[in-house]
């Protein structure tokens, strides 16, 4: 190739391509202003390392929740009484039914504002409780159940235990219309409260809460409540509540004695 060739197309290249030529200076000004920038990281102080955080107050720890089923931690007492012609209508117990009873002993239970601790220790039934409270339950299956399961969280020994449920059992009064009638007759809720209410001064509607069966139709149980020192109390909002849905019927029948 002749140099006038060679020359003609270098010339043509130009006019072709007229920004190959400004491609060079951008990349060159790229390049100087990332060695300034490294130049700068390079020359800048150390960055001190983050101190620890602070540790966090003792005070602002939430407390950690009451321990359940522990003995003598509870908020107070449910005093249980069994109608026994109720029971007697649905079973056959030989040692409860056929004695013509009206309210029996079903138990003595310590109670939380909501739920109940239960078999707190491994105290074994001692049997010699039975001949030291004879007739305290309508059948003697019902004491070594009711230590076990209940007394045990009472935080009292076995003997303090039947004592006062001997004690609450024996100085509730109760009203004529329920000591073993021998007809039928029908009640409310609010009037029921308020015949026991009648006849056992320093005690309020609140601290009755009866329970019924077969859909609210028969009356089943009387719960009554007392605080941890034996005193007439207020039974919790969830016994209230479950009273009520229990014995939800307009009025429910008081079976006779058998």
């Amino acid at each position: 190739m002749t140099q006038n060739a060679i020359t003609h197309k270098a010339l043509l290249h130009k006019r072709l391509f007229p920004s190959f030529r400004l491609q060079r200076p951008k990349v060159q000004a790229v390049s100087v202003l990332g060695l300034g920038l490294l130049t700068g990281l390079l020359m800048a102080p150390a960055i001190a390392p983050a101190k620890n955080p602070p540790a966090p107050q003792t005070g602002s720890r939430k407390k950690p929740p009451t321990q359940k089923n522990v003995p003598g931690q509870f908020d107070f007492y449910v005093l249980a009484l069994s109608w026994s012609p109720d029971y007697c209508a649905a079973r056959r117990d030989p040692q409860q039914c056929g004695r013509s009873l009206g309210f029996v002993l079903h138990g003595l239970w310590p109670q939380y504002e909501r739920g109940w601790p239960a078999n707190c220790t491994q105290e074994a039934f001692d049997r010699k409780m039975m001949k030291q409270f004879p007739d305290l339950y309508p059948s003697s299956k019902l004491y070594s159940h009711e230590w076990e399961k209940h007394g045990t969280c009472s935080g009292l020994t076995q003997v303090q235990y039947h004592q006062l449920s001997q004690q609450l059992k024996t100085q509730l009064t109760i009203p004529k219309r329920y000591d073993r009638p021998t007809k039928p007759f029908r009640t409310t809720l609010t009037e029921l409260k308020q015949d026991f209410t009648t006849v056992n001064p320093g005690m309020t509607e609140a601290s009755f809460a009866p329970v019924c069966s077969g859909s609210g139709r028969f009356f089943q149980e009387l719960r009554v409540c007392y605080g941890k020192n034996g005193k007439p109390g207020t039974c919790s909002a969830e016994l209230l509540k479950n009273s009520q849905r229990s014995c939800g019927q307009p009025n429910f029948l008081i079976r006779s004695v058998r």
